[in-house]
């Protein structure tokens, strides 16, 4: 067979794209779910806080309403129960790719790392609402804030967490960073200050290892 050629479509697999805001995980999100459908993969591309009517709800009043750390927790967790629910689960019990914008560990970068909150209650709570889920590979688009911060001005008007200064979002990044060290066998670290074709490039290799690790293609892209 030639390389890159698919045995057959990729099945069943969880991958969260985690980052502060302004590491362009949307577009390379466009290019990891433009290579699965290539490749005869069900994908279902989704988000968090959201993916379900729901989840999207609460997602408005995370994002504009002001709230302490505790209640944005609360409101982070339940809103993740009806998308594990509602839409996760029932896409891989059918063998879809689950591709989603974020998961838990922006939890525990945000609330955990960026407004210091308890992690001990944050992981009773990821224990609660996930019950061991957790994606099969977590891709870490990873850049130093003051870039990100130049990226957000010149694209979009900023909300609540997307105001906050670049000491907020080096903590999240820290926090981003104890993830990754906890759990190196799910977590690929992406190096997001590069050129985007570059970050593509390393997004696509790592993908297509995941993918030939999970049984779905030849190695080759």
């Amino acid at each position: 067979m030639s390389a890159g050629l698919a045995i057959a479509p990729p099945r069943a697999l969880f991958i969260s794209f985690e980052g502060i805001d302004g590491a362009g995980k949307s577009t390379h999100l466009d290019a990891a779910e433009a290579w699965l459908r290539a490749r005869g993969a069900e994908v279902v591309r989704t988000r968090e806080p959201g993916g379900t009517p729901l989840a999207e709800a609460l997602r408005a009043l995370l994002l504009h309403e002001p709230m302490d750390a505790l209640t944005e927790s609360l409101l982070v967790f339940a809103a993740r129960r009806d998308h594990l629910r509602r839409c996760i689960e029932p896409a891989l019990a059918r063998g879809a790719v689950v591709l989603c914008d974020r998961f838990t560990d922006a939890t525990f970068a945000y609330q955990g790392g960026g407004r210091g909150f308890d992690l001990g209650v944050l992981a009773r709570l990821e224990a609660w609402v996930q019950q061991g889920r957790q994606p099969d590979r977590t891709f870490w688009f990873d850049l130093p804030p003051a870039v990100a911060a130049a990226r957000r001005a010149a694209a979009r008007a900023p909300d609540r967490f997307e105001s906050e200064d670049e000491a907020f979002f080096e903590r999240v990044r820290a926090g981003y960073a104890a993830r990754a060290a906890a759990e190196p066998r799910r977590f690929v670290r992406l190096d997001a200050a590069q050129e985007a074709e570059s970050v593509r490039a390393q997004l696509l290799d790592a993908l297509q290892a995941l993918v030939a690790e999970a049984g779905g293609t030849e190695r080759g892209r």
